[in-house]
């Protein structure tokens, strides 16, 4: 299917963002709790079939933004009601919308107090998220990023854990935090260029200092977003109170909303400064991959050693996306959609062993696999997937990466190679505990197998695992224009010399 045979004026976009809210606001007529567990699954269901002929209409072979709504907004200052996608955020777009179900079947034994308004909550999450992806103007994208903190907030303080309150407390001061280092970049844009439209002003050419200061604000939202380390400490508190659905949609999601960033903003919008910084940016990811690997190595609750783990999956994205090469952009992008698969499906089977033991603690797991073979094979893939093994989907990402990372400097690209081996120790310790512990493990056998309703969870995680694994070409032809197209507007013909010494290194590929 083409995109001109799909009907132009039909508002694709706007049906996908604003279905999940009108879905929310109709939970009010549902009187019981199933009925509200049955309305949420089927409104992420017409979503993530409405998604098919947006994907079935996408021309891969175009790097520009297809599936354009451009309506007047806010005339005096030439703002406008700007949806459009190209294969960057279609896959976000994809990711999103395909884990929305999941989250809700994940949810429906373990949310037992306010269904209704935890329902409400994860819709509103949706709108927001996809609104984020799809938006380009710029106000629009800020309001769509800070409706996330609303709902998210509550994720964490209302079903969270025992300290749900510090934990979303800390969540919102940091994403208010960063939120206003995007809001001084977009004023910045709007004075300088005069209009907030994301085509026009990716196209523009800027003053060194101007695309420093530019850069900076949008570090500061984007590094805490990733989260890159220092900025990483809300992360763990908040992926430890929240239920697991709120984790999820935080690694699977939100985090690549910071990744999705740098890609979308930072580099088209300050190319130089993004060279400039390029290096002291690939040395920050180095330190998350080792600080991450390293952490997580030492955790004995599962929820938080995957929580560290996430810090060190986004740290191999940033990492490529600051090797400023083909390769790895390309495996950054393709980061961001299988850490959201793996991780994603590591905290659905973790909240599956607290809903049947209460506890998270690695030694009170020790020996699941005996009884519950079926969860031990799902919960075998995930690790496998997370520590990269080849022939799945993190494989591919994290080869390409470093890939990248080694055409651009050698010095940075052998610092993050232990964090691969850091990954194998930490994921194949989680499995071996949980699969087999020890011969003093304790008793499990009143514990129940995995349910229908949790297979089904986890089987499309699976299939993906091993799809992309083992056939990464369908993804990556998706946003592969895009990525030729940052390269062309990020590679001028004279670039400011880098720092000496450790950072030197090539910054483009050599074909």
């Amino acid at each position: 299917m083409n995109p001109s045979s799909l009907p132009a004026s039909f508002p694709w976009l706007s049906v996908l963002i604003w279905t999940p809210l009108a879905g929310a606001a109709l939970l009010a007529l549902l009187r019981t709790d199933r009925a509200v567990r049955w309305w949420t699954l089927g409104v992420t269901l017409v979503i993530a079939a409405a998604v098919v002929p947006v994907l079935l209409g996408f021309n891969p072979a175009a790097p520009g933004f297809q599936f354009v709504e451009d309506r007047p907004w806010i005339l005096p200052l030439g703002l406008g009601y700007r949806l459009g996608v190209d294969g960057l955020s279609l896959v976000l777009v994809l990711l999103t919308v395909w884990l929305m179900p999941l989250c809700v079947l994940a949810s429906w034994s373990l949310i037992t107090t306010r269904v209704r308004q935890f329902m409400t909550a994860l819709l509103m999450m949706e709108t927001a998220m996809l609104g984020v992806f799809c938006a380009l103007d710029l106000v629009l994208l800020f309001l769509f990023w800070e409706a996330m903190l609303i709902p998210m907030g509550l994720l964490i303080g209302v079903w969270g854990g025992p300290r749900r309150v510090y934990a979303a407390v800390k969540f919102i001061l940091y994403t208010v935090a960063g939120s206003m280092g995007l809001l001084v970049a977009i004023v910045a844009l709007y004075l300088h260029s005069g209009t907030l439209d994301l085509r026009a002003l990716l196209g523009r050419a800027y003053p060194l200092a101007f695309q420093l200061g530019v850069f900076a604000a949008l570090f500061l939202c984007f590094a805490i977003k990733v989260p890159m380390v220092p900025f990483h400490t809300w992360l763990p508190a908040a992926h430890v109170e929240a239920p697991t659905a709120g984790s999820v949609l935080l690694a699977s999601v939100l985090l690549k909303m910071g990744t999705y960033g740098f890609v979308r903003l930072s580099l088209p919008i300050s190319p130089e400064a993004s060279r400039l910084l390029a290096p002291y940016m690939s040395w920050l990811s180095v330190a998350a991959i080792l600080y991450g690997g390293l952490t997580a190595l030492a955790q004995t609750d599962l929820k938080r050693l995957v929580a560290y783990s996430s810090i060190a999956h986004m740290g191999f994205a940033t990492l490529g996306i600051f090797t400023l090469t083909q390769a790895g952009l390309q495996g950054a992008i393709l980061q961001m959609v299988n850490h959201g698969i793996a991780t994603g499906a590591l905290f659905i089977a973790v909240g599956m062993v607290y809903e049947r033991l209460h506890t998270r603690e690695l030694t009170a797991a020790a020996g699941l696999g005996k009884h519950m073979p079926v969860f031990a094979g799902f919960f075998g893939v995930f690790a496998l997937a997370s520590m990269a093994f080849p022939g799945t989907n993190n494989f591919i990402s994290e080869f390409l990466a470093l890939a990248g990372a080694f055409q651009y400097s050698k010095p940075i690209a052998l610092a993050a190679v232990p964090g691969v081996v850091l990954a194998a120790a930490y994921c194949l310790r989680m499995l071996q505990k949980v699969a087999y512990g020890s011969p003093q493990n304790p008793d499990h056998s009143g514990v129940a197998d995995l349910n229908l309703r949790e297979v089904v969870t986890l089987a499309p995680l699976l299939v993906l695992v091993f799809w992309i694994g083992l056939k990464p070409g369908p993804v990556v032809r998706l946003f592969e224009p895009v990525v030729r197209q940052l390269l062309e507007q990020i590679s001028p013909s004279s670039a400011p010399a880098l720092p000496v010494g450790m950072f030197q290194g090539p910054v483009w590929p050599v074909s």
